[in-house]
């Protein structure tokens, strides 16, 4: 990764913000438009090419991260210092509420708008969009999240095609979406869910606590998946284990 940490977090703050203005407003602004909405396989795409868009723009800067599971996943993994996932995860958390923010004022100049009638919010229970249970929506948050983790650790390996990572990336989060939408309206990352929640508040911040749990230990069940995977692989083929690269 080139560049200082700070040109690095913003470039992480960049990020989060289009992946959370581009993916949740896509839920929110044109799902449910009438006759031509773009439903849950259009929000799914949508989530997937702000990832994939991204991943070309500021993966060769920062890694691409825009969510703080992912970064615990590639601390874990050696592929970012412990030192700087702070950083990483401050201005993650800060593009999400910025984009959430900015989605409010386009969203309410629609008359008739209301917050309660959703705002791309994540929940589980009563606020679960099918109506699924606590423990559902936590195992299917904490499986998205570590397969989601193993796609981005297998895509942006050294052995894996060079150039591609975001396209596996993006694909990847674009196929968690399809699974999670209906249950929790897929989380799979902690600042995509509280850039929303903090906007309107009430149930979402009750209930926000899930959807940082959730990802972080799928995150970290994913990064264990890999690198057992991966040492496995090193050993067969007699090369000895070491860190790998943390950029795309």
């Amino acid at each position: 990764m080139q560049g200082s940490l700070l040109k690095r977090s913003f470039a992480e703050f960049i990020g989060t913000f289009w992946l959370v203005f581009g993916g949740c407003g896509s839920a929110l602004l044109a799902a449910t438009f009438p006759n031509t909405g773009i439903g849950f396989l259009g929000v799914a795409l949508a989530f997937g090419l702000t990832l994939l868009t991204m991943g070309y723009a500021i993966g060769h800067i920062s890694g691409c991260h825009i969510n703080p599971a992912v970064t615990v996943g590639m601390a874990v993994s050696k592929r970012l210092p412990f030192s700087e996932l702070p950083a990483y995860i401050v201005a993650q958390v800060v593009g999400g509420i910025a984009a959430a923010a900015l989605l409010f004022v386009v969203a309410s100049g629609k008359p008739g708008f209301n917050l309660a009638n959703g705002f791309a919010l994540n929940g589980y229970g009563a606020h679960s969009p099918g109506g699924y249970s606590l423990l559902s929506c936590a195992v299917l948050e904490v499986i998205l999240t570590a397969f989601f983790i193993v796609i981005i650790l297998g895509s942006t390996d050294r052995r894996a095609p060079q150039g591609f990572g975001p396209i596996g990336m993006g694909f990847g989060l674009a196929l968690a979406n399809l699974v999670g939408i209906p249950v929790t309206n897929c989380s799979v990352n902690p600042a995509r869910s509280m850039g929303p929640a903090v906007i309107a508040g009430g149930w979402s911040l009750q209930q926000l606590w899930l959807f940082w749990a959730a990802p972080v230990a799928g995150a970290l069940i994913g990064a264990l998946i890999y690198f057992l995977a991966s040492h496995e692989w090193e050993l067969a083929h007699g090369e000895v284990p070491h860190p790998l690269p943390s950029r795309p």
